[in-house]
């Protein structure tokens, strides 16, 4: 046995995590949530996912890796030099560099952090290439040794590992927390989140299958790729199919981070996520032709400004194609962005976009003729108020067709669901049976009172390609009737009461002398 050998054997047989009995859905989630308690004070709630998502993820991937080291043990009759073959590993994990080698350090922890972190992604440059963000470990005066150490030894009371937390039970608490922090800073939270039943709508709208591609160019924290994912499952396929057919791109390193962990703990295996700017800078290209998805879907930034335009003057990919939108608004960039994304045959999208964008003219109105003439847009969803994270205004939803079946052709849906929410303190939510009821009126595809109407191109064309919901669907008031008796007592009633109050007032004035 060699010392390297050696040294890895005793640190994985004294260095482990004690291990715990298997762990149910909300003790996981009360014990990760505790510990930004642990960071309230000296980091602000903005900031706890940028520090709290990667030890996450660095705590679980230690302890997969301790249980890959015992299967490679047992598998071997006990085998060193076998068990530490990097085959045996699903990531690798250099010396010095495992979780429990950082919390036996004394000071200076965020160092020590800091540099498992990037050796880590160093060892395993396929997939962990900057998946720990750029959080600044080592500042002292934001997280101090004694900080880190709880935070650490806080995560040390659980084993994260497969046998104790399988992964769809730790993506459910990861994505419980995703929830908790876009709630702890709801105007923030719009840049990364998107509530799940949103999502889960867009999704069956689309009805992905196992085998296709899936595109989110503004994944955010990768919900809509992961609910693809839980359709696929919900509906019996094989999600193994998915594997390799996810994409994804997202403008913020720390969102992307999470959005990668975000799947890894949901336990797929193959995906890309790549950080970067879609409008400047498509990730997924052919030569000169954007690379082609069978489902496209996002929710990106409402009416972004500065977004690039200059370089969509002359863009190398074709997706100025229905016109060029000004600087103050990127709307119509990504939906024609994301109508060049969608596969030829079968390709179909969903994107939220603000109310706005259904109406707005000038060159916003322009463009929305001319993408209503290539008779892709096949459904308009218009949805209730203060659903989204960041704005109390309401959202609608456009789904695409690149080949809409025929009964469909030159018509769009219009589904007024403003009033399919439930009411809340801060946040309004999309519950299951609005979800329900809106996915019925979009399937149905046939006029609806007070709530959907199929309009024909030319009754579009004759509103100016306008799109305001309102238009096309009137809200059904519901006036009470009431018969010639009923009418005839509530007269009687409010007559008696109108001589009871003249009688009252007379007295009154007759005790104050002004009437004899």
């Amino acid at each position: 046995m060699t010392g390297k050998q050696r040294a890895f054997y005793i640190h994985q047989r004294e260095n482990r995590t004690e291990l715990s009995t298997a762990m149910d859905l909300s003790t996981l989630e009360n014990h990760l949530w505790e510990s930004a308690n642990i960071l309230r004070g000296p980091v602000d709630a903005a900031d706890f996912k940028t520090y709290i998502f990667p030890l996450l993820f660095f705590k679980r991937i230690s302890d997969v890796h301790d249980e890959e080291f015992q299967r490679a043990l047992a598998e071997s009759g006990g085998d060193l030099e076998y068990a530490s073959f990097a085959e045996n590993y699903r990531f690798q994990i250099p010396g010095g560099c495992h979780w429990n080698d950082v919390r036996a350090v004394p000071k200076n922890v965020g160092q020590s952090l800091q540099y498992a972190f990037r050796e880590i992604e160093k060892a395993n440059p396929d997939q962990l290439f900057d998946i720990f963000g750029d959080a600044q470990w080592g500042n002292k005066d934001r997280l101090s040794d004694a900080t880190l150490r709880d935070l650490i030894e806080h995560f040390s009371r659980l084993n994260l590992g497969n046998q104790q937390v399988e992964a769809d039970i730790l993506g459910q608490a990861y994505e419980y927390l995703i929830k908790k922090f876009a709630d702890q800073t709801n105007k923030k939270a719009g840049e990364f989140y998107t509530p799940r039943s949103v999502v889960r709508l867009m999704i069956d709208i689309l009805d992905p299958l196992a085998g296709e591609t899936i595109y989110d160019p503004a994944c955010g924290t990768g919900g809509m790729l992961l609910e693809a994912v839980h359709h696929v499952q919900r509906a019996g396929g094989r999600v193994q199919r998915l594997y390799g057919k996810l994409f994804g791109q997202e403008n913020n390193l720390t969102t992307s981070s999470i959005a990668r962990i975000n799947l890894f703990l949901h336990g797929v295996e193959d995906f890309q996520i790549i950080r970067g700017d879609t409008l400047r800078q498509p990730a997924f290209v052919a030569g000169d032709h954007l690379g082609t998805f069978d489902c496209v879907i996002a929710n990106p930034p409402f009416s972004l400004k500065k977004w690039g335009r200059e370089i969509w003057e002359h863009d190398a990919y074709g997706r100025n194609f229905a016109g060029l939108p000004t600087n103050n608004s990127a709307d119509f960039a990504w939906v024609q962005h994301m109508i060049q994304s969608m596969a030829a045959g079968a390709g179909r999208m969903a994107v939220v976009l603000p109310h706005g964008a259904l109406f707005r003219m000038g060159a916003e109105g322009k463009i929305r003729q001319k993408i209503l003439a290539m008779d892709k847009l096949e459904a308009v969803i218009g949805l209730g108020q203060n659903l989204f994270y960041g704005t109390g205004l309401a959202a609608s939803i456009w789904v695409f067709r690149q080949h809409k079946a025929p009964a469909r052709q030159g018509q769009v849906l219009m589904i007024d669901a403003a009033t399919q929410f439930k009411r809340g303190r801060n946040q309004n939510t999309l519950e299951p049976e609005h979800r329900r009821q809106i996915l019925a009126w979009y399937r149905a595809f046939q006029d609806v009172e007070g709530a959907a109407h199929v309009a024909t191109r030319e009754e579009i064309a004759e509103n100016d390609w306008n799109l305001n919901i309102p238009r096309y669907v009137e809200p059904v008031i519901e006036e009470d009737t009431i018969t010639v008796e009923e009418a005839m007592v509530n007269l009687k009633q409010a007559l008696e009461e109108a001589y009871q109050a003249e009688d009252k007032l007379n007295h009154l004035l007759q005790q104050a002398g002004l009437k004899r």
